[in-house]
């Protein structure tokens, strides 16, 4: 593992650049709203009258429409502008409407709209984020296991969709004497993240989770930082669909290191 020559200062810089992230146009504080889509057509804009309605922007927006096995085609009021994803486009996909990022996912099949205003003055209003201080004893060298046999594991959302996520690897390190095996859903094979709960999600945590990623990744060793758990998008908009913890990565013990509960 990398020694770090002024790990409070090292630690400081990067929550720095996380608040800068999370304050960027367009990020996830920017989102207005989520809506399933079903097949059929919906009409979209800050009108009453429109199937959905945004907080704020022009009355009439345009029109999507979902047709079955075949994809979902945009069309801006006035027919000045109109987009075609295909069925079996990798998702998401993103497209720049008049003030607003359309972003349209799909999680076990099922197909979303997520509105992002790029003039909102949202990410401008959060401020400080709140920490445990710095404790250079959770940055951790773990060994990188791999699964007898990869597969897939079903995960809950906090929207209540099941997600299929497959999994190879599991972070093993001992904590009071208890061997721990974190298993890694999501990220990259460079950087694999972490989904965990810990006792202090009862008060002091996000209770749904945190994340966690992987450093330094070799055949056989990783780096968990947890001065670097970071609250999930879910913790700071209703808008986010993010994902609950495998069993194995509910923690009976407190993680006191990383990002504290952003609101009750």
């Amino acid at each position: 593992m990398t020694e770090i020559a002024d790990y409070h200062d090292y630690i400081e810089q990067w929550r720095r650049e996380r608040l800068t992230g999370l304050k960027q146009k367009g990020g996830w504080l920017s989102l207005v709203g989520r809506w399933p889509l079903d097949a059929g057509t919906v009409s979209i804009g800050s009108s009453d009258e429109n199937d959905i309605v945004l907080p704020i922007g022009p009355g009439k927006l345009g029109a999507l429409t979902l047709v079955e096995g075949k994809g979902l085609t945009f069309l801006h009021e006035g027919g000045s502008e109109q987009r075609f994803i295909p069925a079996d486009s990798p998702y998401p996909v993103v497209f720049p409407v008049d003030r607003f990022n359309f972003e349209v996912t799909s999680m076990s099949g099922a197909l979303a709209l997520r509105v992002r205003d790029l003039e909102s003055d949202e990410p401008e209003k959060l401020e400080a984020l709140p920490y445990f201080p710095a404790d250079p004893s959770w940055r951790i060298r773990a060994e990188w296991v791999a699964l007898a046999e990869p597969g897939e594991v079903t995960l809950d959302t906090v929207i209540g969709v099941k997600t299929q996520v497959p999994v190879s690897h599991v972070a093993r390190f001992d904590h009071d004497g208890k061997t721990v095996e974190l298993l890694s859903t999501y990220g990259t094979a460079e950087r694999p993240q972490f989904v965990f709960r810990d006792s202090t999600a009862k008060d002091e945590t996000y209770a749904a989770a945190r994340f966690v990623f992987g450093e330094e990744v070799t055949g056989d060793a990783i780096t968990l930082d947890f001065n670097k758990a970071i609250n999930p998008p879910c913790a700071f908009t209703e808008f986010a669909a993010c994902p609950l913890p495998p069993e194995q990565n509910i923690l009976s013990f407190p993680v006191r290191a990383g990002e504290k509960r952003v609101r009750s």
